[in-house]
């Protein structure tokens, strides 16, 4: 096999990941991306010249098939973006526990499954980056939205543990917090978020000389309220 230098992005779908997906191919990356539903992903596999493997995040043995297909296909990632979350929005009293339970192990130990088996492939290597997508719920919680800010929450605490842990073993950590909302159209709107901007801004942190490494970003869109 020969290696190529290949970015893996977890919870792939339109949007911040697609814009991820289209910069790390102008950076010269093979973009792999990985989601539930393959099917929804055809038209940016063509797009970005890439492929694509069905991965149920909360699934210990497909994560590990999923890893096992991108170093076995394309080499060790360079890059690993966990992108997937899921929310249940509620009254504390009146909330679903089982839908809480399914969302937050969605966003936070489908997060450690794929932090820990992109550590595991990269740890031999000494380098690489592992990116976790946050939110302002990673921060601070909001009214109806606990399980948002649980499942957040406990993903910002694992990477920061994550970045202490690796950064001396040449791992690069990364949390960033998208502290707005993301734009879903061409047209950006005044208060939204570029896609193609934050993707730009992972990027500059995956390329950071490694004696300056950033651990947290926190994006915001330039209207809003501090």
């Amino acid at each position: 096999m020969t290696e190529t230098r290949n970015a893996l992005i977890v919870g792939a779908g339109a949007g911040l990941s697609a814009s991820l997906a289209r910069k790390a191919r102008a950076e010269g990356l093979m973009p792999l991306l990985a989601a539930r539903n393959t099917d929804k992903l055809s038209a940016l596999v063509d797009d970005v010249d890439g492929a694509a493997h069905a991965c149920d995040v909360t699934d210990l043995d497909q994560v590990k098939a999923l890893f096992d297909w991108a170093t076995s296909t394309y080499g060790v990632p360079e890059l690993v973006i966990f992108n997937a979350s899921s929310r249940v929005r509620g009254p504390i009293a009146e909330i679903d526990p089982i839908a809480v339970k399914d969302a937050i192990t969605i966003t936070a130990y489908g997060g450690f499954l794929v932090g820990q088996a992109a550590a595991q492939v990269m740890l031999s290597r000494g380098s690489g980056s592992i990116f976790f997508t946050g939110a302002s719920a990673s921060v601070k919680g909001y009214v109806n939205s606990a399980t948002f800010a649980m499942g957040k929450f406990g993903l910002r605490g694992m990477a920061q543990s994550m970045a202490r842990e690796l950064a001396p073993q040449g791992i690069h950590v990364g949390h960033f917090i998208i502290d707005g909302g993301i734009s879903k159209s061409a047209s950006v709107a005044t208060g939204e978020l570029d896609p193609d901007a934050i993707a730009d801004s992972y990027f500059h942190l995956h390329n950071q000389p490694k004696s300056a490494w950033t651990w947290e970003m926190e994006l915001r869109p330039f209207v809003e309220k501090f």
